[in-house]
């Protein structure tokens, strides 16, 4: 269509008589212009090949709240769908940071349908639970995380439903998380819990399985290099520990990447309440990335 444009913005030009400086001869001017029938045989392949261009939909996704059950509690998770695809997709947990189950996880699980996964950020306060001030988080992520048994239950009374839903194909899962999401991850593995991957951006490993069981999926550990937050020592201990249950561990750490490096509203919370968390765009970017070639292998591989 390119050529077809340039030759009928060239057309006017071609058909003007040519201006004589003053002084100048009349010049005899051949005029190049062709008749629309001499053109038609270069400009209709073109035209017809435009035609004839395939044109596929782009991913159309869908995000509803999704309410399970356990322990006489409510628990209101997000499923993110894309209802362009009629065909059963593999299922992902994502976990959300100490602010429970706000936006960000939300958009995590959006980014991960439109990738062609079935996403469910779920809920481990109860009742859709949120906060935006990091003492209480504090409270309610440690809460969880002193009751492994209970935060179990929750986990699994999701996975029951969601491997239900239509749109999800057998019961194969992976899990990510991030911050508290991550520990809630990497002890989803060491619990032995039914999931082919745990992939904890900077994840907290504090420890809340307390009788370890055999894992042979995926540990993927997403490490800020920068993040004071989270203890060398404590994540070579969960790691030792993992590897020690038959999982294959892998950790990534980013140069000058600070805890919360995947999100970009951690700037502000740094700012807000003097915390030492940071975003980087580098390492948000490399993880996400090496992270879904995981997801890849681990749900969709041979």
């Amino acid at each position: 269509m390119r050529s077809l444009f340039k030759l009928l913005c060239l057309a006017p030009a071609l058909l003007m008589e040519p201006v004589l400086a003053q002084g100048d001869a009349p010049v005899q001017v051949q005029s190049q212009v062709q008749t629309q029938d001499q053109v038609q045989p270069e400009v209709e392949p073109l035209v017809q090949a435009a035609v004839e261009a395939e044109v596929v939909e782009g991913p159309r996704v869908k995000g509803e709240i999704f309410e399970y059950s356990t322990g006489g509690e409510t628990y209101q998770g997000y499923l993110a769908r894309n209802i362009a695809d009629d065909q059963p997709r593999p299922a992902v947990l994502v976990v959300h940071e100490w602010w429970g189950l706000d936006d960000y996880a939300r958009a995590r699980a959006d980014q991960l349908a439109a990738l062609g996964f079935v996403a469910l950020a779920v809920d481990m306060y109860g009742g859709g639970k949120t906060t935006e001030h990091p003492d209480e988080a504090g409270a309610f992520s440690k809460r969880v995380m002193q009751d492994w048994p209970a935060a179990r239950a929750r986990l699994e009374a999701a996975m029951v439903k969601l491997s239900q839903h239509p749109a999800v194909a057998g019961e194969s899962m992976a899990a990510i998380g991030y911050c508290f999401g991550g520990g809630v991850v990497m002890n989803m593995a060491l619990a032995g819990m039914p999931i082919e991957a745990a992939i904890s951006f900077h994840g907290s490993p504090t420890r809340a399985v307390t009788q370890p069981q055999p894992f042979d999926g995926i540990v993927e550990i997403h490490n800020g290099a920068a993040d004071t937050l989270v203890k060398r020592d404590a994540l070579l201990a969960m790691t030792s520990t993992l590897e020690a249950q038959g999982a294959s561990v892998e950790i990534t750490n980013y140069p000058g990447a600070e805890h919360g490096f995947s999100n970009p509203h951690a700037d502000a919370v740094a700012e807000e309440y003097g915390l030492p968390v940071g975003y980087d765009p580098a390492a948000d970017a490399a993880s996400w990335q090496a992270a879904l070639l995981t997801l890849d292998e681990a749900l969709n591989g041979e």
